[in-house]
Formats: C-alpha cells, structure tokens, sequence
C-alpha cells in the first residue's frame, strides 16, 4: 500500500508541473524571439564614436566625456561625425510654401561705375582775364556800363586819358624833327615801351605830329563783364582792375558727390549734361579736378566738371544733371534682401545639394542698389534665400550652426562638471594685481563667445588671491557681478594641485 501510494504521489507531481509548463510558455509566447545578445552585447550595438558631448539646450560648449549638463538638469547627448557633418536645416516643401519662401540664384552681371550727379554752372575761372590800368589818368568814356554784359574779343571798352605820357612822346618827336641819331631815337621808344605806352599810340603820335594822351582799352577775350571796378570820370592808377572778364566758351558744373561714390571718379572721365530744365539740350564734358576736401556735415566732396558751351547756352547758376561714365566690369552679386547682417559679418541662407538649407559667411564688396557685390564665401550658380531666412538663421542656431563657426575644441568634462551654472573657466597670465582686482591676458571664452584679450576681474575680498602676482601663469573662474562687471571666484597657478 505505501510503495502504491508513493507512486500515485509522484504521477500527481508530474501532472502539476507539466500543467505549469504549459502555462509558462502560453504566457510567454508574445515575447520577442531571444538573440541571444545580453546587455553588453546591445549597448555595443552602435559602434559609431561620438565626436563630442554637448546640451542641446545651450548648443554652444563642447565635451570631451559624457555626464550631466552643467546648465540643465539632464544628460549630455552625444553628437556624432555624420550628425555634425549636417549643418543644415531641413524645412518640409509645405512649411516652406506656407512662410512664402523665396530663393535666388547668385550669378555674375556686368556692372558699370556710372552714376547720376546734379551740378551747378560755375564761370571756368581759367578763362578769366583782368584789364588794368598801367598808367595815372581819368576814365573820360565809358562803353560798357554794367556787370555781366556780354563783350567781343577787341570791343571798346573805355577811354582813358594819360598826362604823363605827353612828354616822352614830345621826346620821340624833337628827336626825329633834329635828326638825332638813330641810337637816341631809339632810346626815347625804349622809355615809352617801359612806361607801357602802346605802340599804336605812338604810332599815332608820328603820323599826326602831335603828342596822344588818350587810348581805348580793347576787351582781350570775349565773355561777359563779371566785374566793373570803374565809373566815368574817376581817377585811375597803375594796377588798378578796370574790368573782370569771365569766359563762356566752357564753364564748369560743380557737383557734390557722396563720399562712397568719389572713390570711383578718376579724372578725365566723360560725362553728359542736360539741362534739369529742358533735357533735350545735351552737352558733352569731362572730369577736370576733384576737390581734395570732405564735407564734414553732408559727406560729400566737390567735383568739376568742364563742360562745352561753345553755343553760350549755359549760364552761372543753372543746374545741370550729369552722367558720368565709368568703366564696366564683371562682378558676383547676390540680391540685398538675401544677406543678413549680424554687425562684425555678413551671413547668406544656400541652399544644400540635398535639400537642406546652411548658412555661410559672406564678404561683401560694392553696394549696387538692389544687389550687392560678392567678393567671397559664393560661388556663380548658389541657391540662396530671399525671404525667411530668418527663420532659418534661428533654427541653424538653436543647432549651433552658427555658433559652430568660431566654437573652441571640447572642454573636459570634469572642468564643465566642476564648473556652476554661470560660472565660467579660463587661463591667462596675469599682467598686474591690487586690492581692487586682477588683470589677466586670457584665451577664448567658448561658453561667451569672447576672443582672445586682456581684461580686469573684481574680487569678492580686497585680501583675496594674495599669492597671485603678475607673471603668472592662472587657471581662474569667474562670474557676472561686481563692481567691476565680471568677478573672480577661483584661481590658481598652472600646474597646481586642484
């Protein structure tokens, strides 16, 4: 009975566990197949090296070893080589119809340096001439009596009547009526000729037989009477300016031009004039002389033109609208709306090969107007954006794409572990040290952005760091804050014990 017992015992066992069997591997049937892979063997599963460590919160700094963000509460995030490789932005095709998005192809243009300047008639002050008088008398007649008549080269202009030269032509005459010999006769016109008695008077004298003491003074040029220094009747002395005589066969249009387009004027240029009153009277002229003098309030400088005026159409004080002509050549432009200016650079939207967009730094030349000159940073057939690259420049930068431009190498992860949230690590040397603070000659400064320079850092305590001295070679921390705007909060000596 007790060995039937046992067996039936042992049959019931073996009924339960295969039911409990059975069980098990119903409920285990939706479980994914095993691979036989453990955990090592699936965290090795992405074999890729990550280039650096960074949060994607604040983008810009860089970590040599995984951790926690020194800015956020959360977990550096690995960024690996064909991640950093994409500097690109993608937007879908409908976001980019819905923000009207526009692109431009750069191209190159033949662009000319002519430009538009309005100038004033001025009298060309070269063709000016002064007659003066040469010798003491009166003005007995007066031809011309007013400013700005117009005279002919050779026109009567007044006549003067000269005392003092009756005696050396009664000289002249005696002479020749004794028959003095010919060295004494010549001799007395010698002492005419440096009294600038004319020899037309003289010549008067000897057919007439009678000393002349008046003479007509002839216009030497024609042009108008700028200036009329004489009146009937009144008395006159040798270098005394009779009239002013001002040329008209060509004047001068002054023009103010900008400062930024005097750089492209040379003298010699050609240029067109027409009246601003009636443009269908042309007139053809050149560059003589550009005023070497900047306005100081306008920005402009002044620049003559000759102009033809063989006609006498033109008048002081008529405006003229000038073209000048320049010399054309090739240049790579790209529209203005496309370039977004950031202060210390310019930066254009291209759009990639695979569809994604990427800023790029740009050196502008030449301002066209509507577009501006290219000199590097595109290439002849780039697609670049014209509209919403805003919003591409913000979301490149939320990827530090742009910051990526000017990012420094990684910082070690135990500097950014050790590091507070707005404090901020550096080395320099130090150049001097007070109470007040210390100066230091630092590197670049990543997490702000700061180049390379020499600046002060205030301290907390006026007894603070007082194993600091200038010359030495520092790994310091700071801080915003202070009198001083930036405050040390650590620093030691290169080399020291952390």
């Amino acid at each position: 009975m007790k060995r039937a017992a046992r067996i039936a015992a042992m049959a019931a066992a073996a009924i339960l566990l295969a039911a409990g069997g059975f069980f098990a591997g119903r409920s285990t049937q939706p479980a994914a197949p095993s691979t036989g892979m453990g955990p090592a063997a699936a965290a090795s599963a992405d074999d890729r090296t990550p280039l650096y460590w960074h949060d994607p919160m604040v983008p810009g700094p860089r970590f040599d070893k995984p951790g926690k963000s020194p800015f956020m509460d959360m977990q550096l995030v690995p960024v690996y080589a064909d991640a950093a490789g994409d500097a690109g932005v993608k937007i879908s095709p409908g976001v980019q119809q819905n923000l009207g998005m526009r692109t431009a192809m750069v191209k190159r243009t033949e662009v000319t340096s002519s430009f538009e300047a309005v100038g004033a008639v001025q009298f060309d002050e070269r063709l000016s001439v002064a007659v003066q008088s040469r010798v003491s008398g009166y003005v007995e007649r007066l031809a011309v009596r007013a400013p700005m008549e117009q005279v002919r080269k050779g026109q009567a202009l007044a006549t003067l009547f000269a005392p003092e030269w009756l005696a050396p032509q009664n000289e002249l005459l005696a002479l020749q009526r004794a028959g003095a010999a010919p060295d004494l006769v010549a001799a007395a016109r010698d002492r005419m000729r440096a009294m600038s008695i004319p020899d037309a008077l003289v010549q008067q004298s000897e057919a007439t037989g009678t000393a002349q003491a008046r003479f007509t003074l002839s216009a030497p040029s024609s042009g108008v009477v700028a200036e009329l220094g004489v009146r009937e009747g009144v008395a006159v002395s040798p270098g005394m300016t009779l009239f002013r005589i001002a040329g008209l066969a060509k004047v001068w249009a002054v023009a103010e031009v900008p400062e930024a387009q005097a750089v492209r004027l040379v003298r010699g240029q050609k240029v067109r004039a027409a009246l601003q009153a009636d443009p269908s009277q042309a007139f053809e002229g050149q560059l003589k002389e550009i005023l070497p003098q900047i306005s100081a309030s306008t920005r402009t400088l002044q620049a003559r033109f000759e102009v033809d005026n063989t006609a006498g159409r033109l008048v002081p004080g008529m405006l003229l609208k000038l073209q000048v002509a320049g010399a054309t050549a090739s240049r790579l432009v790209v529209p203005a709306e496309a370039v977004i200016r950031t202060g210390m650079r310019a930066v254009v939207i291209v759009r990639q090969e695979g569809g994604a967009f990427a800023p790029r730094e740009v050196t502008l030349g030449a301002d066209l107007g509507e577009q501006l000159e290219v000199l590097q940073g595109l290439r002849e057939g780039d697609e670049v954006v014209t509209s919403g690259q805003f919003l591409i420049d913000s979301e490149a930068r939320l990827k530090s794409v742009l910051g990526a431009m000017g990012a420094a190498s990684p910082m070690p992860a135990a500097a950014a572990a050790s590091a507070p949230v707005g404090v901020y690590r550096a080395s320099g040397k130090v150049e001097s040290a007070d109470a007040g603070g210390i100066t230091i000659s630092h590197g670049p400064v990543p997490a702000l952005q700061w180049p390379a320079m020499t600046m002060g850092f205030g301290k907390a305590d006026a007894g603070a760091f007082a194993g600091i001295k200038p010359g030495d070679t520092v790994d310091f921390t700071f801080k915003g804050g202070g009198p001083m705007d930036w405050e040390l909060v650590s620093v030691q000596k290169a080399g020291a014990a952390k």
